[in-house]
């Protein structure tokens, strides 16, 4: 596996929509996409991510893993090509680490637990120009099927950082 960089971090807060409200004023991130209540996901406004910060309100038992205090929920490290994300999966499963697999639309996506039980995320960006279609209909967030996700795109398709985006 090659991590190419940091995509985005995710966040357990208290009082989303000031805390949207703060990263918009002090940073100029842009709202992507906003569950009212629950969850938020921001981007920087040069930023070619889906995303590069998700906001989950952790108020009245509403976060995933319903944490006491805000703080970190996960990282996403990003791999260049589907074969990196192959070959990570296994990785993850031989160390008992994988928790998880979500295709959402726009990533594919890996969750796995350190040893000391703090969650992260391996993704391969899907090709931006691939976005619009794959967000067009349907749930944002379905199963991964990563043998078809590589019978469409190629196990050697680099894209992200490992393309040369500047972002």
């Amino acid at each position: 596996m090659a991590v190419r960089r940091l995509n985005h971090a995710v966040l357990y807060v208290h009082g989303l929509e000031r805390t949207v409200d703060f990263y918009r004023s002090t940073l100029g991130f842009e709202v992507r996409l906003e569950i009212p209540g629950r969850a938020a996901f921001l981007r920087a406004p040069e930023s070619s991510n889906d995303h590069d910060l998700g906001l989950f309100e952790i108020g009245a038992g509403r976060a995933p893993d319903q944490p006491d205090h805000p703080g970190l929920y996960h990282l996403a490290w990003e791999v260049g090509t589907l074969a990196d994300l192959a070959e990570t999966r296994e990785k993850l499963i031989q160390a008992g680490a994988l928790v998880g697999e979500s295709d959402h639309r726009v990533s594919k996506s890996l969750y796995a637990k350190d040893p000391s039980g703090i969650e992260f995320e391996v993704m391969w960006r899907v090709p931006a120009e691939d976005w619009a279609a794959e967000t067009a209909d349907g749930q944002m967030i379905l199963p991964l099927d990563l043998d078809r996700a590589i019978a469409r795109w190629g196990q050697d398709q680099v894209t992200g950082a490992a393309a040369g985006s500047p972002t």
